[in-house]
């Protein structure tokens, strides 16, 4: 049987995956590229909490840095492909300012 402890995190889990879901439904269907951009981001955030759950199931904490990596790349993704998405470009060079 398992334990009480570990039963809350296994729903916690189920409830990610189900959110997870919606939001990739909503990444597919969405109207507008933000919406698809947001659902992706949301996607990535339940990914970094069902990393953190998978950790404390099956006893491994050491999951929680993998999951604030894996947040930390998924914050710099969508602010790169939103910064794209405005100015059509990622950067400039140091010899574009100067012209």
């Amino acid at each position: 049987m398992i334990m009480d402890g570990s039963m809350m995190f296994l729903v916690a889990a189920v409830a990610v995956l189900i959110t997870m879901l919606m939001a990739l439904f909503r990444a597919l269907a969405g109207p507008t590229v933000f919406d698809r951009i947001l659902a992706v981001n949301m996607f990535g955030t339940k990914t970094m909490v069902l990393i953190a759950v998978l950790g404390f199931l099956t006893g491994r904490p050491d999951f929680l840095d993998i999951a604030l990596v894996y947040a930390l790349i998924n914050f710099i993704g969508t602010i790169a492909v939103l910064k794209f998405l405005k100015f059509g470009d990622l950067g400039y060079s140091s010899r574009d300012e100067n012209e």
